[in-house]
């Protein structure tokens, strides 16, 4: 006897269906974009079982860079697998220099690359497989539960006996106490110490289907340039923590992943799971001479020109402090203002 699919059900297999095609051409596009890229390193990278990577494009990032890389080697990080888009600042040369850097420059569009993630799922797909790999943006520090005593090798062996793919991390935007500009910064420098403050509070989140993930908005950005229009603020929620397989791929930068169970990250019974953060040091004083360039590059937003007004905030050199700013002290400060978890990682 036949027993008739319930609407859901069938509802459910055709979402199912869509997202494995929708996953399909993105890795058709990574493959076909591929293309555009030139490795500068003169050998293929070749790598341990065990060896954890990082992936990123960059611009124009030579002021960030050397505290970035040796964090993240600090970290554990082995080897970094870097995009340099077109950067004529001196980026280039800087990352070919580093031993542990396989580097690849394209002077193609970064918008239409979608954001650089068609370059970096390639690099994941052939080289990543198999590896726990930390896709990232050049402002941003990975930080969890433990990093100054813990190696990111025992975070990811304690996830891999924990059957979790994939580690969340909220996106913290770091400011100084005056005004943008003002702020003094040296290339090596740790960027916590000059942006110092951010803010606890004014994060919204949501639960965002089909894809299962969480939404999560606000913050210093929703509090100063976006209060008339909440919906308009960056995202901050990410899963850049990623056991990777050959047939995964970021849909919106790493807001998003499929296949949809890696967003999946949070509990769902009340309890907590563990969770990062991304310290976001946009707000360094280069930031309102680059908002300028970016403006009239437009390469950073679909629809950029909605954005003007974001970027004519920043290029007015704001001050971003307020009395109700929070001083960074640390993960644990974090944690217990709710922005991070240990989860059961004790």
């Amino acid at each position: 006897m036949t027993t008739a699919r319930s609407p859901a059900r069938l509802r459910d297999l055709w979402l199912a269906y869509r997202l494995r095609w929708k996953r399909r051409r993105y890795l058709f596009r990574a493959w076909r974009k591929s293309g555009q890229l030139r490795r500068v390193s003169a050998r293929a990278p070749t790598f341990a079982p065990d060896a954890i990577l990082a992936v990123m494009t960059v611009r124009n990032e030579i002021l960030r860079l050397p505290y970035f890389l040796d964090h993240h080697r600090r970290l554990g990080i082995d080897h970094f697998l870097i995009v340099d888009n077109a950067s004529d600042d001196g980026t280039a040369a800087y990352l070919a220099a580093q031993p542990d850097v396989t580097l690849w420059t394209t002077a193609h569009s970064y918008r239409l690359s979608r954001f650089g993630v068609d370059w970096t799922t390639w690099l994941q797909n052939r080289l990543c497989h198999g590896h726990w790999c930390l896709t990232l943006d050049a402002d941003e520090l990975f930080i969890y539960p433990y990093w100054e005593t813990r190696p990111l090798r025992a975070l990811t062996g304690w996830l891999d006996g924990q059957g979790q793919p994939a580690l969340a991390a909220m996106m913290l935007d770091l400011y100084p106490d005056g005004p943008l500009g003002a702020a003094g910064y040296a290339a090596g420098q740790d960027p916590t110490k000059v942006l110092a403050w951010f803010d606890a509070g004014n994060y919204g989140i949501r639960r965002q289907e089909p894809l299962g993930n969480l939404w999560i908005q606000g913050g210093v950005r929703g509090r100063v340039f976006f209060a008339a229009d909440p919906r308009r603020t960056p995202t901050l929620n990410k899963t850049p923590l990623v056991k990777w397989h050959r047939s995964f791929a970021y849909v919106n930068s790493t807001h998003q992943i499929l296949p949809p169970r890696l967003n999946q990250t949070y509990a769902t019974d009340g309890g907590e799971r563990i969770s990062g953060i991304l310290l976001h040091t946009k707000f360094l004083p280069e930031v309102v001479a680059k908002s300028a360039a970016e403006k009239v590059r437009q390469e950073h937003f679909n629809n950029s020109a909605l954005y003007d007004d974001y970027y004519d905030g920043l290029i007015a050199n704001p001050r971003l402090w307020s009395p109700q700013s929070h001083r960074y002290a640390g993960w644990r400060q974090l944690e217990a203002l709710g922005l991070m978890s240990r989860g059961g990682w004790i």
